[in-house]
């Protein structure tokens, strides 16, 4: 994905703290075609993963789910951050933002999220893996199987990734951040 690293080099910003900003084309306003691209390299590289549903957690995985999704002919369930009146029978779990830096929870309906369920995870950023671990724990909770996870940019002087692949995930990331340091993008 040479377009991607070149967009985060030409349009991510750096923030003290390892804070990536790349909503000018990813997680605020977005490049569709630009995601459409993205979803067919994940789409090419999970092919093999006889997956049936695509989860993803508000807000910013949203985009690159539904793309995939599309892409795979297959229908995007998303986690929500807050729980509707209109929710029954919701599986829940914690999940610590490393961006806000905050705890919040998230829920789905287990009537979207069901054992035999093979469930590929998409999302926006892999950095310590909280969300990711937080999907992990919603899929578990609903007896599903989780087939792999795939990241638009892994900052990967963060270990989430190195944490999910020791737990024997397929992980894909298209873009592998290695460094931050003074507010210079270092792409592996």
């Amino acid at each position: 994905m040479e377009i991607l690293k070149k967009r985060i080099l030409e349009d991510g910003t750096c923030y003290e703290g390892g804070i990536l900003k790349v909503d000018s084309f990813i997680n605020h306003q977005m490049d569709p075609m630009l995601m459409k691209l993205i979803a067919e390299e994940f789409s090419r590289r999970f092919a093999n993963d006889r997956i049936n549903k695509i989860l993803t957690i508000e807000a910013s995985g949203i985009a690159p789910a539904i793309m995939t999704g599309y892409t795979m002919q297959l229908p995007v369930v998303f986690a929500k951050k807050k729980e509707p009146k209109t929710m029954r029978h919701a599986l829940s779990t914690i999940v610590h933002s490393f961006t806000k830096d905050r705890e919040y929870p998230v829920s789905i309906s287990a009537e979207y999220l069901k054992p035999g369920d093979r469930i590929l995870c998409i999302d926006d950023f892999l950095a310590y893996g909280n969300a990711a671990f937080g999907l992990i724990d919603l899929i578990r909770q609903s007896g599903a199987t989780l087939t792999g996870m795939g990241f638009i940019i892994e900052k990967t002087f963060q270990h989430g990734g190195d944490q999910l692949r020791e737990m024997g995930i397929h992980v894909e990331s298209l873009a592998r951040i290695k460094s931050l340091e003074n507010c210079q993008i270092i792409i592996e």
